[in-house]
């Protein structure tokens, strides 16, 4: 009898790593076909944008970058209606098909010199679709994993799935790299760019065989066979108060602090070193490898952990630690990454001093607006040198503008009363003359490689790696706790990607928008304290702790 017992442990254990291994790596493809575009988003600027000018084609590519994040939420009431109607398995097969195959036709795609606006326009629509997928997947993911985990393991099991994400942008950073090196950057520009994109086909293969070994999950099936699956998953979701009030405690209280933990200690870190304080892109990237590589564990450690004193402990101290430590940490950064910027602004602040009228919000998606007076002259000069500045009014409206860099004084060109050509003749002039000022007054056109503190830099990262870890890793068993089973994957997906695909996806866009309008460098910063912290409120005051929560029913 103990020999049975314990075979019966061994297969069940089989089983349950098989399960794990399944969701998780379909779950990594999808993520790699995701990150694809990001990372690969200079190239798709050059093809199928090439009918307007480099600025305005890479604004456009980077808004169908965010439009996969956009119809995340879509995503998850579709193929989350699905998951509680079809099953969690029919349903996270059909989501990675339609993920695969989209990503492997942009690949095969023409250029906008072959098609002319059908190239952008088939482009996105590829991008949609994807979005709406990875809307479905991580629902399913999540919740099929989770009914298959044994009592006290539910956070650990489903632990496996958040470290997906991270893995998913490893791996297109590697198959890249794969092929850059073999082709060459010449041949890679030209059509090679292609490649990653075309291997989704196998990536996809490989997850097929692998999910459709599975079994629908033990919860479902249950359901199935006595007949209380639900009918209308979306109108008892979303239409009844009593599970609504829960969804959206789950997006105010759980996920939208996580999703804005997540992708300021992974993304906005990453642009901060690299565009702001202008450490060569190779030394940032290899950096932010390290940190992930050492925090990656944690995922698996905080879900564990989660099974033994709870989720909602772990996850709101995560985003409490980050909003009472942004600040410091940044700042920190900038000291270890860049000193010789950090010590030129306290030695010599930068202030702009200006009429407030004559600043504009210098946003122009189609490059055809010219910002011509001495504050937008003087704000863009400083912004495209990564330069942080303060604000201050003029003494009367006539004074022209002027950038103050400690006690030096430059006015700054208007060209309100010139034609276009010599504004720019004047305006490239004067920014001439004020990178020649920065430069007297310490400021460094780039982070010199030799003077980053490199272990510094890696232990800062790995910290904000370690917040992430915190609130990601137990989240996936705290929304399958909440909700029940028959509407589960309806429910929890939807404030899941609302969080994560609105809250943190647009966070690198609104951080920068924010820079930009204040010339502060650490402004964009308030965007994740102000969320993280409200989250952290909300959840402490309002969330309840469903550890081993029955999730049969």
């Amino acid at each position: 009898m103990a020999e049975a017992v314990a075979g019966e442990s061994v297969v069940e254990k089989k089983s349950h790593r098989l399960v794990i291994g399944a969701a998780s790596a379909g779950t990594v493809f999808e993520w790699y076909d995701f990150y694809l575009y990001g990372s690969l988003a200079g190239f798709i600027t050059q093809h199928f944008f090439s009918g307007v000018n480099e600025t305005t084609g890479y604004i456009f590519a980077l808004l169908a970058f965010a439009a996969g994040f956009a119809v995340r939420p879509f995503g998850a009431i579709v193929f989350g209606r699905l998951g509680d109607l079809w099953g969690r398995k029919n349903t996270f097969l059909v989501t990675m098909l339609l993920m695969g195959l989209s990503t492997f036709a942009v690949g095969l795609l023409p250029g906008y010199d072959q098609i002319g606006l059908a190239a952008p326009a088939l482009l996105i629509l590829m991008r949609l679709i994807q979005g709406l997928a990875l809307g479905g997947e991580y629902g399913g993911a999540a919740t099929y994993v989770a009914e298959h985990a044994p009592p006290g393991k539910r956070g650990l099991y489903t632990s496996w799935i958040q470290t997906t994400a991270t893995l998913g942008l490893f791996l297109s950073l590697l198959v890249i790299l794969a092929i850059r090196s073999l082709t060459g950057e010449e041949v890679f520009r030209a059509w090679a760019w292609r490649i990653p994109f075309l291997v989704s086909a196998v990536l996809l293969a490989v997850s097929l065989w692998i999910r459709l070994k599975l079994n629908e999950s033990p919860v479902f099936q249950k359901m199935v066979d006595e007949g209380k699956t639900s009918k209308k998953p979306l109108s008892e979701s979303f239409g009844q108060w009593s599970n609504l009030k829960v969804v959206l405690l789950a997006l105010v209280g759980l996920t939208a602090g996580q999703a804005v933990v997540w992708y300021t200690g992974q993304f906005y870190a990453l642009f901060f070193l690299e565009k702001t304080l202008k450490v060569d892109g190779p030394l940032t990237n290899t950096l932010v490898a390290f940190a992930l590589i050492l925090g990656t564990p944690f995922f698996v450690v905080f879900g564990w952990l989660s099974d033994k004193i709870g989720r909602k402990p772990i996850i709101l101290a995560g985003c409490l630690l980050a909003a009472l430590t942004y600040f410091p940490i940044f700042k920190a950064l900038t000291e270890a990454a860049n000193p010789a910027l950090a010590h030129a602004t306290a030695r010599a602040p930068v202030v702009v001093i200006a009429d407030p009228a004559t600043c504009h919000v210098q946003f122009d998606p189609v490059g055809k607006q010219v910002f011509t007076s001495g504050c937008d002259v003087a704000r863009a000069a400083l912004a495209n040198a990564g330069v942080s500045y303060d604000s201050a009014p003029s003494q009367a409206a006539s004074t022209p503008a002027a950038v103050m860099i400690g006690e030096r004084r430059l006015v700054a060109v208007d060209g309100a009363q010139m034609s276009l050509p010599e504004f720019k003749a004047a305006r490239d002039a004067w920014n001439k003359e004020l990178a020649a000022a920065l430069h007297e007054a310490g400021y460094p056109p780039k982070a010199d490689p030799a003077q980053v503190n490199k272990p510094l830099v890696v232990a800062l990262l790995f910290l904000l790696m370690l917040y992430v870890t915190m609130v990601y890793g137990p989240v996936a068993a705290a929304l399958v706790e909440m909700f029940p089973a028959r509407i589960r994957y309806t429910s929890m997906s939807l404030p899941y990607h609302i969080g994560n695909g609105w809250f943190g996806g647009f966070l690198p866009t609104t951080a920068f928008a924010m820079v930009a309008a204040t010339g502060n460098i650490y402004y964009g910063l308030w965007y994740p304290i102000v969320v993280a912290a409200a989250t952290a409120v909300i959840g402490f005051l309002f969330l309840r702790e469903m550890r081993g929560a029955n999730i049969d029913d």
